[in-house]
């Protein structure tokens, strides 16, 4: 193994892993396992840089029910509500989770914050990046060490509740090789300041073009394609994740038009949204020109069989 590791157990968790059936607690047992430091370095793929893991690494326990992957890149001033906001959320489940943050290069203060959380909460991972890689990467960096039977990402302002990751774990309990947040669904619904209204009708047309073109040259059927909550049983994220090549916005799609390569079954899903923040209009130009590009690599990853 390239690197040096350390390591310093946390007795109280790596023996705890509580049944899918289990009742709540109000504690950590329904973890499955918790490192306090660690540091390793690799020279694989994604996991080529610092990266702080529970004892999945080194022990073999049953897998957890549920992984969850939150990229994180800065964004101090709303993560220690967010923190509290997952760790009452998973505390409350009755079945057993891990929780897998990528720090995509944040600020030290940032990474710092994340690390202390995880030395402070069994069966909490954080994964550093050496450089700043995109949400894609990171995302895929989670994926492809996550354990759990069920793999879901959600982004870190939660602007998705933390209730609306039940909804994705259902579908995909319920029999969906992978389930995706649908804003555009008749049942779900947004929260947002009326200043932003706006926003909202730009950016809703301007995503239903995009989206229109994805549906017409990549992905059929699928209406919202970015939405930034999505989840893939274990088996399909081993076959989906290790061939994404986007690493920033693109790979949402990226990730589907795989998915439904390989005829895995994709349910959309009524979710609650909340919007914070407003883009600007060069912010935004220069997203959706960035994701045309992306829509043109897929395609031709697919015609050089990039994904088979």
């Amino acid at each position: 193994m390239h690197g040096n590791v350390v390591l310093a157990v946390d007795a109280r968790c790596v023996a705890r892993e509580a049944d899918a059936t289990n009742a709540a607690v109000p504690d950590s047992s329904n973890c499955v396992g918790h490192l306090r430091t660690i540091l390793v370095t690799s020279h694989s793929r994604f996991l080529g840089n610092r990266t702080r893991v529970s004892p999945k690494d080194f022990f073999t326990p049953r897998p957890p029910v549920l992984s969850l992957i939150v990229p994180v890149y800065n964004g101090v001033a709303r993560l220690p509500a967010a923190l509290d906001q997952l760790r009452e959320f998973l505390r409350a489940r009755p079945y057993s989770w891990e929780l897998i943050f990528v720090d995509d290069h944040s600020d030290e203060e940032v990474a710092r914050a994340l690390d202390t959380f995880a030395d402070a909460a069994p069966c909490v991972s954080v994964l550093h990046n050496d450089s700043n890689m995109g949400k894609g990467y990171s995302v895929s960096r989670g994926m492809r060490v996550a354990r759990g039977a069920y793999r879901v990402f959600t982004d870190a302002d939660l602007a998705y509740p933390t209730t609306e990751i039940d909804k994705i774990l259902d579908a995909l309990r319920g029999g969906a090789d992978v389930a995706v947040a649908c804003r555009v669904l008749p049942d779900s619904r947004y929260l947002m300041s009326p200043t932003f209204f706006s926003y909202l009708y730009t950016r809703h047309v301007m995503s239903r073009l995009f989206n229109a073109l994805v549906r017409w040259t990549l992905i059929p059927r699928v209406r919202d394609t970015q939405a930034g909550l999505k989840g893939f049983t274990a088996a399909a994220a081993e076959l989906v994740f290790p061939r994404v090549t986007i690493p920033r916005f693109g790979f949402d799609v990226e990730a589907l038009f795989i998915a439904r390569k390989f005829g895995l079954s994709i349910e959309q899903v009524a979710v609650n949204f909340r919007y914070d923040e407003e883009p600007t209009t060069v912010r935004f130009v220069k997203d959706a020109a960035e994701m045309a590009r992306d829509l043109g690599r897929i395609r031709t990853n697919e015609w050089r069989r990039r994904y088979d």
